[in-house]
């Protein structure tokens, strides 16, 4: 949607400003670069990979360039990660962020400037999820600065995420669970309406 690239045009325009040539790359994520956007239902996925780790003064800047009175989104709200290049590089399973910004009309606001008070699991997940569908808006394709997580280390995430979500019962906790187990079954991530036509399926099933 031409309103969700203007703000994504803007976002990055912003995060050169803040951070010069510390900014590696920037991508958009989840269901806006996987072709599933569902303007009114859907968040802003955003990933940014900086050269070096980040110092707080600098992931203070950030969150008062982008966050929502600041900057408005025009989607429920944006959910930004920033990662260093080494961790981006690492395949590793940590959590390993440098931020984790969410804000919007409809989320609650949050921007933790390292992990600890997050589930881990969350961002192992972002970053697979990166690889194999990361669209660029600055540098190269993601598949170039994000490595692939072995199965032995991205497994016991996905499990770990599975068992969470067991205990809620939304309808984005199913599709949460549909997505993680599909990866383990078939080494591919899907989208969430992708998730979703599967549980209105297995709903549907006589």
């Amino acid at each position: 949607m031409e309103v969700v690239d203007d703000y994504l045009a803007e976002l990055t325009r912003r995060l050169r400003a803040v951070l010069g040539e510390e900014l590696a790359a920037v991508y958009a994520a989840g269901s806006y670069s996987m072709g599933a956007y569902e303007h009114g239902r859907s968040d802003i996925d955003v990933a940014v990979v900086v050269e070096e780790p980040l110092g707080d003064d600098a992931k203070r800047a950030i969150v008062d360039a982008l966050r929502h009175e600041a900057l408005l989104c025009p989607a429920i709200g944006l959910e930004l990660v920033v990662y260093a290049r080494a961790t981006a590089e690492a395949g590793t399973g940590a959590p390993g962020f440098e931020l984790n910004l969410n804000t919007g009309a409809e989320i609650p606001f949050r921007a933790d400037f390292a992990p600890g008070d997050i589930e881990a699991f969350w961002f192992a997940i972002d970053r697979s999820i990166l690889r194999e569908h990361g669209r660029p808006l600055h540098g190269p394709p993601a598949v170039e600065l994000f490595a692939p997580i072995p199965r032995a280390t991205i497994a016991p995430v996905l499990e770990e995420s599975i068992r969470w979500h067991r205990g809620d019962d939304t309808e984005n906790a199913r599709l949460n669970i549909i997505r993680s187990q599909h990866f383990l079954d078939t080494g591919h991530w899907i989208s969430k309406p992708g998730a979703r036509q599967r549980l209105d399926d297995a709903q549907g099933a006589p």
